[in-house]
């Protein structure tokens, strides 16, 4: 199995004891958030080195980011009449080092205030893309994240393309040598599945798969198509595809 936190690895350690005492391989993993023309775009990074100096270096700079982000959102959800105290996420966050704190945390305060009835409402209402407490993000281009992964002996995959819908920067990532496509998601239907293996395919490239679970409770309200993602491991990788990412990776630490 593996994690991929947003922007940090600091969940990877305790993981791993996890993982070990019940016989399971954890592969390091992280979610990195670019942006492209204003809008996020997010990357998978797998089998790095969790000690890569200029990795660590980055994701510090990016979770700097989420925080400067976060307590903007937090400044518009008030005028909007909906006070949240983001200083106190941010202090939650800031007790883990190396964690990160984002909207999905936002939007559990908002459920917490009643401001909202779930996370997804959240989201629905006020937190996505265009609506009134969302705040562009600024960041590192897919390209610079493809190149910080790499520089750390990993993996570089382009996250659910079926969400994301910004099928026109896949093949520029892949010339740039962007290693994977993730073709398996819980949003993905069949037909989304059939598309980007093929274009995988077309491109030379692998293929990743992940179930984008979010630790959401399974029993609150959430849009239909996305309900696979309140379950842990509801998407899975075929073998052979594993395989190959495992050797790409092998690739990136040993070049010939």
């Amino acid at each position: 199995m593996s994690v991929t936190d947003h922007d940090t690895i600091a969940a990877l350690a305790e993981v791993g004891v996890e993982a070990a005492a019940r016989g399971i391989r954890l592969v390091p993993g992280i979610e990195v958030t670019s942006v492209a023309d204003g809008r996020d775009v997010h990357m998978l990074g797998y089998f790095f080195n969790q000690a890569s100096l200029p990795l660590l270096t980055f994701l510090e700079g990016q979770r700097a980011q989420r925080v400067s982000r976060v307590r903007e959102i937090g400044e518009r959800l008030e005028r909007l009449g909906m006070p949240i105290d983001v200083e106190a996420l941010v202090s939650t966050a800031a007790l883990r080092p190396g964690t990160s704190v984002g909207r999905p945390q936002i939007a559990r305060a908002l459920v917490s205030a009643g401001h909202v009835s779930s996370v997804q409402e959240a989201f629905d209402r006020w937190l996505a893309t265009g609506l009134p407490a969302f705040v562009p993000r600024t960041g590192p281009s897919p390209a610079a994240v493809v190149d910080v992964i790499h520089a750390a002996g990993g993996v570089a995959s382009f996250a659910h393309p079926g969400v994301t819908r910004r099928d026109d920067l896949i093949r520029p990532l892949a010339d740039h040598g962007l290693d994977a496509i993730e073709v398996y998601h819980s949003d993905h239907l069949g037909e989304d599945v059939q598309q980007y293996r093929g274009l995988a395919q077309r491109l030379g490239v692998l293929v990743s798969g992940g179930s984008d679970f979010h630790g959401e409770d399974p029993q609150a309200p959430v849009e239909k198509s996305r309900a696979r993602r309140s379950t842990l491991g509801a998407v899975m990788l075929p073998p052979d595809d594993f395989a190959a990412l495992e050797r790409r990776a092998g690739e990136h630490r040993h070049p010939a």
